[in-house]
């Protein structure tokens, strides 16, 4: 017997959350991806510290949610897996899309990328394959995607936007020879139009971090 693998379209809804108000006075925009395991309202956490009036922060939410740690209290959520990568993939753009339809960011505002752990992996593909215009891309304890190439991000211009590698010296999941394999693809990718910064601590978002990109 033998199974035959088959696939559909369907209309999905999904949720995402935002911190602030889009305002006049709001001078920054920032898009963040969470990691593995967190919610999209409790990863807003992370950003109360910023100046709320200079910033509305918008927090997509990953598509599919799990119970943790094997019970079933806590919930936490997962962007894409090893399995069907590229359709999951395809199907977050989209819902990126729509999120930044929804959303009307005026051309005025600075915007800010940040993605964290496995939302590293989301955001540097979103930019890649939308050819998003930010003013900082911030990659934060997370990998780059081996399939990117240089061309995937020649449209950036480096006198407007800036790219900022960060981490902690002290994560367990950033060996030295992960270190030295991310330097490498940033070096493919980006030449030398980056920056990293190291803070004391591990596997984490540390507000005082944020403040400095505001």
């Amino acid at each position: 017997m033998e199974c035959t693998k088959k696939t559909v379209a369907f209309t999905n809804t999904n949720s995402y959350e935002t911190l602030n108000y889009l305002t006049s006075q709001t001078e920054n925009v920032w898009i963040v991806f969470h990691g593995i395991g967190f919610l999209s309202r409790y990863f807003l956490r992370f950003f109360k510290e910023l100046n709320p009036k200079k910033n509305y922060i918008i927090a997509p939410q990953a598509p599919s949610k799990y119970y943790l740690n094997g019970e079933y209290k806590y919930v936490g959520a997962s962007w894409l897996t090893k399995e069907d990568t590229q359709t999951e993939m395809d199907n977050v753009l989209s819902y990126l899309d729509a999120v930044m339809k929804s959303e009307k960011i005026p051309e005025d505002k600075r915007l800010i990328i940040l993605g964290f752990s496995q939302g590293v992996s989301i955001a540097s593909r979103w930019i890649a394959k939308r050819k998003i215009i930010f003013d900082r891309l911030i990659l934060y304890a997370g990998g780059i995607p081996s399939e990117l190439k240089h061309k995937d991000f020649s449209f950036i211009d480096y006198k407007k936007s800036t790219i900022h590698l960060v981490y902690g010296d002290t994560d367990d999941y950033l060996t030295k020879e992960r270190l030295k394999l991310e330097k490498e693809k940033s070096d493919y990718l980006f030449k030398d139009n980056y920056e990293i910064q190291v803070f004391q601590g591990g596997h984490e978002i540390k507000p005082s971090v944020l403040k400095q990109f505001e």
